[in-house]
């Protein structure tokens, strides 16, 4: 487990529109916050920029972050530590049984935290010589991932639901640029709340990779853990997104309860 430290240049470059060094905590946290970060890859580029947006983020809002990059350390007890799990990219497999068993508790009970994973969360199928977790794909709708848009595409995100706490402030719609668009076997709106699709008649460029009902936030009201998928998470670009970023503010106040 690692604490997340970048040099603050660097952190400005990515950032953008955070302007002053992090102040140093005056009191004790108000929650802890595990980041299982995907490493490597096509996404190390929005990984960093998001831990680096959340470092700038829980030292403006006084909490803390721990940042892990395997599911080595999970276990149940490990996991009552923290208010918020956010899956950043990690993929759902490759997880030690020890650590899917806990994870699948703290979502199942609901006693420790909330959730919110972006992107690849819903890499769900048979990947790397590792099985379908079914649990995992029950608790994101019952999805098995299908395609996506490998050359990019930009998209308008339309609200469903502006009366849930994680779409507060954000408009109607708004556009998102440079995503992948993931899609699945069906969509999961039969067994989920859907807070924002996507309109696939606005990719730019277009793509014959489309699934009709496109959600692309929801959260599954059956878990007793409070919970939120945010499909876009492919481009370092969208921390510079306002809407995005307010997006992903809500979500970790909401999920640790503090809304």
């Amino acid at each position: 487990m690692k604490k997340v430290q970048f040099i603050i240049c660097s952190i400005l470059l990515i950032t953008g529109n955070l302007l002053s060094q992090p102040p140093a905590p005056t009191s004790a946290p108000r929650f802890r916050a595990l980041v299982l970060a995907e490493r490597g890859g096509q996404h190390e580029a929005f990984v960093v920029a998001g831990l680096a947006w959340l470092t700038i983020l829980a030292a403006n809002s006084n909490f803390a972050i721990d940042v892990i990059e395997n599911t080595n350390p999970i276990d149940s007890t490990f996991l009552q530590q923290y208010r918020v799990f956010i899956q950043l990219n990690y993929p759902p497999y490759n997880w030690t049984p020890v650590a899917a068993a806990a994870f699948e508790k703290y979502i199942n009970e609901g006693t420790a935290g909330g959730w919110i994973g972006f992107h690849h969360a819903t890499l769900l199928g048979e990947f790397d010589g590792f099985p379908l977790w079914q649990w995992f794909s029950d608790f994101m709708g019952g999805i098995r991932f299908e395609n996506y848009i490998a050359d990019l595409s930009s998209g308008t995100v339309r609200v469903e639901d502006k009366q849930h706490p994680c779409m507060t402030g954000l408009p109607d719609s708004f556009v998102v640029a440079n995503e992948e668009w993931y899609t699945w076997n069906v969509s999961p709106r039969s067994n989920v709340q859907v807070l924002a699709s996507v309109a696939e008649s606005t990719f730019t460029p277009d793509s014959p990779i489309k699934m009709g009902d496109h959600p692309v936030v929801w959260c599954n009201k059956a878990k007793q853990a409070r919970n939120i998928y945010i499909l876009m998470g492919h481009h370092p670009d969208l921390f510079k997104n306002n809407v995005f970023t307010t997006l992903f503010r809500n979500a970790i106040f909401w999920a640790a309860g503090n809304n």
